[in-house]
Parts: structure tokens; sequence; C-alpha cells
């Protein structure tokens, strides 16, 4: 089949190469003059590990990344602990792969282009009907059999309505400082109640570089960041400084504000995720902020699932195109759901969500069977995740 692709990020990347691999003539169209990434440091599941494992560049993922083996939180005021997740808790299992976008995007753009993907660069979808891409300035390219949306959260193509959310986050990349105060293999994070969360992830080397890097992370109001850009670093330094000393190595290497990028975050759910020669996938899917760590594991699996689908169905969309949704329904609607419900509890106005996650749910959640249960959970295993369709070859 003529498959476009549009987006050239992480999910677009990801199923323009595989289908290219089972004999698809893809081609990805990006608005961007050339195809770069977009973010900061992200975590990589083990349920997305396999999708890396499929496409090939699993093994200089894991050489560039950095292994993670726990998420642990703190209150800033008590220094009691209100998260605590470990990856590994039975031999089998693999931690997380914490690892920078631009050095992920690096290795499915090189997956991609040896496989034969053709890239178009500098095309603004406007619209997509019957097989044909419309861009900007009117240009437009027919006789497509398949059209899949992976232009992420932007997407003008996505009918998804999504709830903004109260809260995004300021991020940065820095190098990894001299300091033996936090681990390079742990996500760590401080809250002061719900108002106010910063983090430290380990982010593995950016492309072409051999020193590790941190990503350094801010909880705002998703309206404030005019305002903090205007107060300045330096009140931003005291107030880090306050809730956690340990961090400030890191966030001392931000002397300016342009070195972080705001991220504001939505939630919703595409209802009807496919339609006549159009499919969606990742975020123009779903949205949901990053405090289970799957959005780029969502949009990987939603790649890998899609490509299942159409070798399974021998290419026959009016059957593979079901098949995706419904293999890819129940682990996306748990996802959503667990992100929507944890969400306010990190970050909100809430008074009374602090208190309940620090005094009770916490407590609760390491009195087994709960701690392996959250295991499972942050691994991305929960539930099956691409369900009832067999790998190719199988």
């Amino acid at each position: 089949m003529q498959i476009a692709i549009v987006g050239a990020g992480i999910g677009g990347l990801a199923v323009a190469t595989l289908l290219r691999r089972i004999g698809h003539d893809t081609t990805v169209f990006d608005q961007f003059d050339a195809p770069a990434p977009v973010g900061s440091g992200l975590v990589i599941q083990p349920v997305g590990q396999d999708v890396l494992h499929a496409l090939g560049v699993l093994p200089d993922a894991l050489a560039k990344g950095a292994p993670m083996s726990r998420m642990l939180g703190h209150e800033a005021t008590s220094g009691r602990k209100v998260l605590d997740v470990h990856y590994i808790r039975r031999t089998d299992h693999v931690p997380g792969l914490a690892i920078h976008r631009a050095t992920l995007f690096d290795l499915l753009l090189k997956a991609a282009n040896n496989a034969g993907v053709a890239l178009m660069p500098s095309h603004r979808v406007q619209a997509a009907q019957n097989g044909t891409l419309t861009f900007e300035g009117g240009r437009t390219r027919k006789g497509f059999d398949l059209i899949i949306d992976a232009s992420g959260a932007s997407s003008v193509l996505s009918p998804l309505t999504s709830r903004a959310l109260p809260y995004g986050a300021i991020w940065g990349t820095v190098p990894w400082p001299d300091t033996t105060a936090l681990p390079k293999n742990e996500l760590r994070q401080t809250y002061l109640r719900a108002s106010n969360m910063v983090g430290v992830m380990p982010a593995g080397q950016l492309p072409g570089q051999s020193k590790q890097c941190a990503t350094i992370f801010w909880s705002l109001p998703a309206d404030s960041g005019p305002q903090w850009r205007a107060e300045g670093v330096a009140k931003w330094h005291a107030q880090v400084a306050d809730l956690w000393p340990d961090a400030m190595p890191f966030f001392e290497q931000i002397t300016a504000t342009d070195q972080m990028t705001m991220a504001r975050y939505s939630h919703g759910t595409l209802r009807h995720v496919w339609q006549d020669r159009l499919v969606f996938i990742g975020d123009a899917a779903h949205r949901a902020s990053p405090q289970l760590g799957q959005g780029a594991n969502m949009a990987l699996l939603d790649a890998w699932a899609l490509a299942r689908a159409l070798a399974h169905c021998d290419n026959d969309l009016s059957q593979a195109l079901p098949r995706y949704a419904k293999a890819r329904r129940w682990h996306k609607r748990i996802y959503q759901s667990l992100s929507a419900a944890f969400t306010p509890q990190y970050q909100s106005d809430s008074r009374f969500l602090p208190f309940l996650r620090d005094r009770i749910l916490f407590p609760a959640s390491q009195i087994p069977p709960i701690p392996r249960i959250m295991t499972t959970l942050v691994r991305g295993h929960l539930a099956p995740p691409i369900r009832g369709l067999p790998e190719q070859g199988d």
C-alpha cells in the first residue's frame, strides 16, 4: 500500500519503519524544515522497550540512555516519603530506560532512513480526505491507501477535544553535576502539597556527547509561564533551594529563563481512532499528563499494534483498523483513567488530595501486594498492551 504518515515524531517514525519493513511504501510528512525532536528527557518503560526491540534500536538506546530502577518522591517540609516505586522486583525484570528525546529521535530517524522511508519536510498538513492530503498553500498529494495521523497534540486532523489541565511544567536539560546527593538511576521528586513539584531525572547522553545529562522540571500553573520568566532565575533558584537543597547543583546550571521550556498538558481520548483511510496514533488519539511516564510508550505501542493489525489482516483496512482499535482499547483506557486519577494528587491547588496522598494512600501503597501492583503499573503491564494480535511470524 501507499501510506502517508503525518508527523515525524516518535510514533510517526516508528510506524513508518515498521510498515516499510513489511513491504509498504511509507512517506512521512512533517511541518519542520528538517525533522527534529521537541522536548526533553523521557522514560521508555519495559513495555515500550519491547517496541524498540522490534525496531532494532534497543541496544543503541540502552547504550545511550540510563537505566532507571526507582521513582522516589519526598514531601518538602517533613522529608517524608510519599512515592516509592521500584522497577525491579523479580530477577527477570528490567529497569526503565531514561533517555533524552533527541537521542531516541536520532535512533528512530536512522532506522527509518535505513528502512527506506521517504521523509518530506516543510509540508504542513491542513486536511486529509479520501486518501488525499492537503498542505498549507493549497498543495495536495493524492492516491494514498492509508493516512496515519501521528502529529501529536497539535494535530489539525484529529477530532479529539481534550480538557486542558490546570498545571504544566517547565523542563530543561543540564549536564549531570559532580554530586553524590542524587543517584544516577532514580527519578527523584520533592513536593510541597500539590502546588509545588520539583524533579530530577537521568536522561543518558545527548547525541554526539558522552557525558551523562539530567532532565529537570518544575511544576507551574499552565498560564503562569510568562510570570515565571518575568521574575527571573534568581527568585526561582531561591524557591528550589528552599524546597530541595540537594537539587541545587542541577538547577543552578540554569542561568537564563530561555534554557527552560514550558509544557502544557491536556487529557482526552478519541472515541473512534479510525475513519475511512485515516487512522490516529499517539497524542492525536489520546492525551494525558506525564505523571505515569507513559506518553512516548503509548505512541510506540500504537505504532506496533497498527503494523501488526495490517499484517495479521493481510492489509484489509476494513478488518485491520478495527482490530488495531480493539487491540489497544483496554490498555489505553486503563492508563488514561489512572493518569486522570493520579495527576491531581501531584499537580493541583487541592489541599485535601496531598493530605490523602501522604497520610493514607502512600502508607497503604507499601502494604503487599500493592508494591508489586505499582511496579506492574509503571512498567506498563497492568493490562495487555496489544490484545489479540500476534507478532509477525508468530
